[in-house]
């Protein structure tokens, strides 16, 4: 071994790295990105989850054991409901994770040692259901009309996923994961491609308008999509029995949404990069955040707000919402129309930069 002619090789990818600007960003950037998702956006430890209140009681002591349940800080009332009928509704489009729900009859019920209040909580999302079941270990002690001290009893009622079993909560979220992972790879490399095999000469010369070459590199990959999607439903079904409580239809509905979402996105990484290789970099960059911050692996309401923004970007967040709405609380596209609303808006967005930095010729 020629050690003159091994260090000429070592400078030669050093400087080759050096011009390669994506490459230079991706080394520098992936492990502080990383070290600021580990380090600030995940927490386990939840706090002021989005609660609401129905206090069908009215009374001096329920007002004040609701005012307890709220100074623990694991909820955080967002809205009031008449009856626990109301709370289900609520946690059914996910408005909120939890509900509190007091009986007319708290008092009487307090004095006999009865559970005077019931926490609903959304199972749908095992991390949630944890923390908000501290709340039936919360000491509430009021005192009654001869100023002695006495506790009032909780029951935390889980909804949607009582045994708590992992892969209800995963495989739903699995669907947006394996879509926003193939689907971006798929198209970023798309225009790339062309360009590296020499095809993009031939399109140049060929009528096909801007629009006409984008959207016809979209509508193939979108139909695979689909199969996926329906690859993980009946895996799901078959072998983790996870349910399907809201109608099929919403739920190719959803996966159809994130599907032009990822699409469009990697349309747009494929304007921007030179090379197939650099296409991959830049969606692996765009991968790691959806998969962090959606609310896939740690939940969205531990997150610093700085965080949550930049998860609202994303479409993986918002699909993550749809599809367990959907699948585990029975809700339907209608009730979950802001996030729908995002995943439209998001296409359309990417789809037009797309179109607009798109040219067709080699340069």
């Amino acid at each position: 071994m020629n050690l003159r002619r091994l260090w000429a090789i070592m400078i030669k990818e050093l400087r080759q790295l050096r011009r390669d600007r994506v490459t230079l960003a991706m080394i520098m950037g992936m492990p502080v990105l990383q070290l600021i998702l580990f380090g600030y956006a995940i927490n386990l430890n939840l706090r002021y989850l989005p609660a609401a209140v129905a206090d069908q009681s009215q009374t001096a002591g329920s007002r004040a054991a609701v005012q307890d349940l709220l100074a623990s800080e694991v909820i955080e009332q967002h809205a009031t409901a008449q009856t626990p009928q109301q709370l289900i509704d609520l946690l059914r489009q996910g408005r909120i994770s939890v509900g509190i729900a007091v009986p007319p009859d708290f008092e009487r019920r307090k004095l006999d040692g009865r559970e005077a209040i019931q926490v609903m909580v959304d199972g749908s999302d095992n991390v949630v259901q944890s923390a908000a079941g501290q709340l039936a270990q919360y000491p509430l002690n009021q005192p009654d009309d001869f100023h002695a001290t006495t506790e009032t009893p909780i029951s935390v009622v889980s909804f949607y996923n009582p045994e708590r079993r992992s892969a209800v909560n995963i495989v739903p979220g699995l669907i947006g994961v394996i879509l926003t992972m193939t689907m971006v790879l798929f198209t970023a490399v798309a225009i790339v491609r062309e360009t590296e095999r020499g095809n993009m000469e031939l399109l140049i010369t060929t009528p096909v308008s801007r629009t006409e070459l984008m959207i016809g590199k979209v509508l193939p990959y979108a139909g695979i999509g689909l199969i996926q999607t329906t690859l993980v439903l009946l895996l799901g079904a078959w072998l983790f029995q996870v349910p399907l409580r809201g109608s099929l239809w919403d739920v190719y509905m959803a996966a159809s949404l994130l599907v032009l979402a990822n699409l469009s996105l990697g349309l747009l990484i494929s304007t921007r990069a030179k090379s197939q290789f650099q296409a991959m970099q830049m969606t692996f960059f765009v991968f790691l955040p959806s998969i962090l911050l959606s609310g896939f692996m740690f939940p969205f309401a531990g997150m610093p707000t700085p965080a949550q923004w930049i998860a609202e970007l994303l479409p993986l967040t918002h699909f993550i919402r749809l599809i367990r709405g959907i699948m585990l609380r029975g809700a339907d596209l209608s009730d979950l129309w802001p996030d729908s609303l995002a995943l439209l808006a998001f296409i359309a967005v990417m789809l037009t930069l797309s179109i607009r930095l798109f040219h067709k010729r080699l340069d």
